[in-house]
């Protein structure tokens, strides 16, 4: 994963006056020589043209610089002194207390100092402070917007391409990549592994693009979910004219509500009131947290749609075994509350972070059935599956913005 080695920083230099290229020489305490950049590309709008010099009032030494070479060449990533970054009003102990007593903790948008780039050697680095005091040169050339744009696209391209070096996962297309069949004891390891890699390379996503105007698409972008973006932009686009569902004929119920009159319809509104607060409302040990049963209605529809299981790998595949997933750790994470046990704040929200991931692979499936049939019938049943899909992801936005929040 990326190496973030902002507390080790003493002082560095960072060059972009030449157009297309960012050179750079940062000191790090414990090291006895400076990091040399050497990259392509430029800086964001405020950076591009200029020399930054930048200083560490309170640097220290510690194993997070181990094994970085001494020259950085590579690309670019996103370099910026204005990312708005939203930082706690408390010291490090006060917000320790305040997340284990569950206290409201104050919070303030501050401009931060973000570096990144991608080295051909250690891969991902990155900078980001707060408290560095920095030193802009005048612009010796200025970057226009639009080849901003263009320079945070490439950025999210390295992105997206150490993603992919992280995530290392399997061609189901290759011959002999999936057993027939029952999984043995290695190939379920080997599974394993890959979740582990996805969920840890979902987290490092999460935190780079968290308070993004854009995070959505720019989460699913760099983590190749490519069915998940298609799936986002056609919700926006038949947001914009009122209605998701714009092939299902005559059918009058709200977008993602409600499943062909059976029962389920029920269980999954049942999850959400209007005031969108699932974790708000009350439940006895007898009964499922209104958010899990409402994934567990979204599973069973889902292998009510899929007619053949096209086996490992598979969009029908990955779309069952994902929803099922959520609904399974969710019942683990939220229900039986009840008993007077309350779950640590910090494993709900792991175990959120990973159904928002298994949620994200099963919705790039629905879409990829969605596009390879031309059934109408079956069309509309997937549009309301993927309705209902993003209407749990928004849920588990919202919970997990609530445990953070007190």
């Amino acid at each position: 994963m990326a190496w973030r080695i902002e507390q080790a920083v003493i002082r560095g230099d960072i060059d972009n006056t030449v157009e297309g290229r960012t050179t750079g020489t940062i000191w790090l305490a414990g090291c006895d020589a400076p990091l040399h950049l050497s990259l392509d590309g430029d800086c964001w709008r405020d950076l591009a043209g200029t020399r930054l010099h930048f200083e560490n009032p309170a640097a220290r030494p510690g194993p997070e610089t181990a094994g970085l070479a001494v020259d950085q060449c590579g690309v670019i990533g996103d370099m910026t002194a204005s990312r708005k970054v939203k930082l706690p009003l408390v010291s490090d102990e006060q917000f320790e207390t305040g997340c284990r007593d569950q206290q409201e903790i104050p919070f303030e948008w501050r401009n931060t100092l973000y570096l990144e780039w991608f080295d051909e050697f250690n891969g991902r680095v990155v900078i980001e402070a707060s408290t560095f005091t920095l030193t802009i040169s005048a612009y010796e050339w200025q970057l226009d917007e639009d080849a901003e744009v263009a320079q945070k696209l490439a950025n999210l391209h390295a992105m997206r391409d150490f993603m992919a070096l992280v995530i290392q996962r399997r061609d189901v297309d290759a011959p002999g990549a999936e057993p027939v069949g029952e999984l043995d004891e290695f190939a379920w390891e080997e599974r394993l592994k890959e979740s582990d890699r996805l969920t840890d390379a979902y987290q490092e996503v999460l935190e780079k693009y968290a308070d993004d105007d854009d995070s959505e698409r720019k989460e699913a972008f760099v983590m190749g979910w490519d069915g998940l973006l298609d799936a986002l932009a056609e919700r926006d686009e038949a947001a914009a004219v009122g209605d998701f569902d714009d092939e299902d004929d005559d059918d009058d119920s709200l977008p993602g509500h409600g499943f062909d009159d059976d029962d389920d319809e029920d269980d999954f509104e049942a999850g959400f009131g209007d005031s969108g607060e699932a974790a708000g409302i009350a439940f006895d040990d007898s009964a499922s947290h209104p958010l899990q049963a409402s994934a567990q209605a979204v599973a069973s529809q889902a292998m009510d749609l899929i007619e053949n299981d096209d086996g490992p790998g598979s969009p029908s595949y990955l779309l069952v075994t994902n929803l099922l997933q959520v609904s399974g750790k969710l019942a683990g994470a939220l229900n039986g509350h009840g008993s007077g046990y309350q779950p640590e704040a910090g494993f709900v929200l792991a175990v959120l972070k990973r159904c928002l991931n298994w949620l994200n692979e099963a919705l790039g499936a629905c879409q990829e059935l969605y596009e390879a049939t031309d059934d109408p019938a079956k069309r509309a049943g997937l549009k309301k599956l993927q309705a209902a899909a993003f209407q749990i992801r928004d849920q588990i936005v919202g919970l997990r913005h609530n445990f953070r929040k007190t």
